[in-house]
């Protein structure tokens, strides 16, 4: 058995919790009624037994309620096969890893907000094959084209600066990798998501940058970092900071200008993060949202059975039959007027 919306079984305890006290509470109450009035002279009366009567109605009302909480869980098992088409675009991250991203103008550091922006755009992506490229002073994919969201996200949490062995940052470099990860023969639009501080040490963008337009790739670029900029701890202490070849501090700023040139040149976006907010809502509606997706590959999906009819059915039962059965009073009622 598997659940649709297993985060909702944590109601069950609550009722069953709930029910134990109401238990408790009867037994109490009717052991104070048994000192006022036996239960041998309640049966001469002519009542019948008000502790069964009440504790029918009680476990069938908890009965019902606990069947009906269990069934907003969604109980599945058995499964059908059924065919499924996807639709979406090619979407190529692009994180820098170089020193630089160990700056804590965006807390805790560049590259960890980078990953938690990805993360949040994971939440709004829908059928599009998504593929991840670390980049320092080379380019390295560490995520081909895939639909596996999953094998995706594993690969995000794992990056860290260093993950790439050639120190510095190469834009070009970066870019001329993720081109050759696009398939050539792809008819959906292939964007390039580039997040970054924009310091580029190496390279030649112009090259590159024809590439990109010839083959109709976008870039939607992301600043991370402030103009001010900040200094690059090495160690999670912030003791000891990076400097260059003079042994001089370096101090890391955004540079806006190569980011807005790329976006701009290849028909994209640019997006200035900032510390509370990634600009994951503006990707979307004003970038991906509006390109065009093309059908990928079928695939065979599983779907379970649901079975939660089973149960609310059972549940409403229950609650029926307590609306039914009469309570001591009105059975004495019902008794006379026969």
């Amino acid at each position: 058995m598997s659940f649709g919306n297993p985060a909702l079984l944590w109601v069950l305890p609550l009722l069953i919790l709930i029910g134990g006290i109401d238990f408790a509470l009867r037994r109490q109450r009717t052991k104070k009624l048994n000192l006022f009035i036996p239960e041998v002279l309640r049966e001469r009366m002519g009542a019948p037994n008000q502790k069964n009567l009440r504790s029918l109605r009680s476990a069938l009302f908890y009965l019902g309620i606990f069947l009906i909480g269990f069934s907003l869980s969604r109980p599945q098992w058995g499964f059908s096969w059924r065919e499924a088409q996807r639709e979406g675009l090619d979407l190529m991250v692009m994180i820098d890893t170089s020193n630089s991203m160990r700056a804590d103008d965006f807390k805790p550091t560049r590259l960890q907000r980078a990953q938690w922006g990805i993360e949040d755009l994971m939440e709004e992506l829908q059928g599009d094959r998504i593929g991840l490229i670390a980049f320092a002073g080379e380019g390295v994919l560490q995520c081909p084209l895939t639909l596996d969201y999953g094998a995706f996200m594993m690969n995000i949490q794992d990056l860290f600066p260093g993950i790439v062995p050639t120190g510095g940052t190469n834009l070009e470099a970066a870019l001329s990798k993720a081109l050759d990860s696009f398939e050539a023969d792809s008819e959906a639009d292939k964007v390039i998501l580039l997040i970054t501080d924009g310091e580029s040490h190496q390279g030649n963008l112009k090259p590159v940058l024809q590439k990109l337009k010839e083959q109709n790739i976008r870039v939607f670029s992301v600043g991370v970092g402030t103009p001010e900029g900040s200094l690059i701890p090495m160690d999670p202490s912030a003791t000891n900071f990076l400097k260059n070849r003079q042994q001089e501090v370096v101090k890391s700023n955004l540079n806006e200008k190569v980011l807005q040139l790329l976006a701009y040149e290849t028909d994209g976006l640019y997006v200035k993060a900032n510390p509370r907010d990634f600009g994951v809502a503006e990707l979307i509606t004003e970038g991906l949202k509006p390109l065009k997706r093309a059908q990928l590959e079928s695939e065979r999906v599983k779907e379970m059975e649901e079975r939660f009819q089973l149960f609310l059915a059972l549940g409403l039962s229950c609650l029926l039959l307590e609306a039914l059965t009469p309570l001591p009073a009105e059975w004495l009622k019902r008794r006379k007027q026969a």
